[in-house]
């Protein structure tokens, strides 16, 4: 960071000298801090209630850490040369919608399910595998760069950012991926002429609120995409760029995507408009009691012992 001796604002430590070289909107951050925290209590209240543990855990996660990012952005707003502030809102903001796209990934194998998985090129299973399996290979790589960036020396800062970016890149390369994947799956099934002509066809015969989850899905992928791209030129500018300290374009490509994303998977959660997700989780095998095991074992016992005297 710019200045390293400086630690509040005065002559010789000026607000343009920072590495955001703003003082962070106060409004903005309280308002996004604020709308986040509501909707990580909101995904807690609906995921618990509709069961959905994996979905719950990463949306819940993701808009926990953009509410505590806004939290890193309000102390820089009364001390521009904070570095707890930096820190915080620099790890926090650039790992947290890599949880909302997990969510989002989570979601795509039950409807490749729920539509047809002939017509997908991947079976269902691979959904999970290859693009939470990415997407969590581009979370740890942000959040060592993220590490790395947070530390005081000039060199290990510019390293750290370089791994951030790294990371960044291999989170919109896996979207842009399942993006095909997804629109190929899609427009296979359009054409199919079962989805045509069967009036019992799950396509054919969709819900109003299911129709809006997979929008509200499509809307949440698309923004969370856009604030990807969006970071790699930032911070391959280096700290400080000119883009970097453009308050306006983050707090649009940036902050209202992610928020927009965020507010998608809660006011159209699964739970509520897709109960068929609850379906399609393999059935637990039910833990015998020892008292079933030894009847079981009685049994077998004395069906071994009726056999051997018939044969006597």
């Amino acid at each position: 960071m710019a200045r390293g001796y400086c630690t509040q604002v005065t002559p010789e430590c000026p607000v343009s000298a920072t590495t955001y070289g703003y003082r962070p909107n106060l409004g903005g951050d309280i308002f996004f801090c604020v709308v986040f925290g509501i909707l990580f209590l909101a995904q807690l209240f609906l995921g618990i209630k509709a069961r959905l543990k994996a979905f719950t855990f990463a949306v819940s996660i993701g808009c926990f850490g953009e509410s505590v990012g806004y939290i890193g952005r309000l102390i820089m707003h009364n001390n521009p040369w904070s570095q707890t502030g930096f820190k915080i809102q620099i790890v926090c903001l650039i790992l947290s919608p890599s949880f909302l796209a997990a969510g989002i990934y989570l979601t795509i194998k039950h409807l490749v399910i729920h539509f047809g998985p002939q017509y997908s090129r991947l079976k269902p299973n691979l959904y999970t595998w290859i693009f939470i399996s990415a997407d969590a290979a581009s979370i740890l790589v942000q959040a060592a760069g993220g590490g790395i960036a947070a530390g005081e020396q000039a060199n290990l800062i510019k390293i750290g950012n370089s791994i951030m970016v790294a990371g960044i890149c291999v989170q919109v390369a896996t979207m842009a991926l399942c993006g095909v994947v997804a629109v190929d799956f899609f427009i296979r099934r359009w054409r199919s002429r079962e989805a045509q002509n069967n009036l019992d066809d799950p396509m054919t015969r969709s819900t109003p609120g299911f129709k809006f989850y997979v929008g509200a899905s499509t809307l949440a992928f698309i923004t969370v995409f856009i604030r990807s791209v969006y970071r790699i030129p930032e911070m391959v500018g280096g700290w400080g760029n000119p883009l970097m300290q453009n308050e306006n374009e983050f707090l649009i490509l940036d902050g209202m995507m992610v928020c927009i994303a965020a507010i998608a998977l809660t006011v159209a959660h699964p739970g509520v408009f897709f109960p068929e997700i609850k379906e399609h989780k393999a059935p637990k095998k039910e833990k015998k009691s020892k008292r079933d095991k030894k009847a079981e074992k009685d049994e077998k016992a004395g069906l071994e012992l009726s056999s051997s005297g018939d044969s006597v």
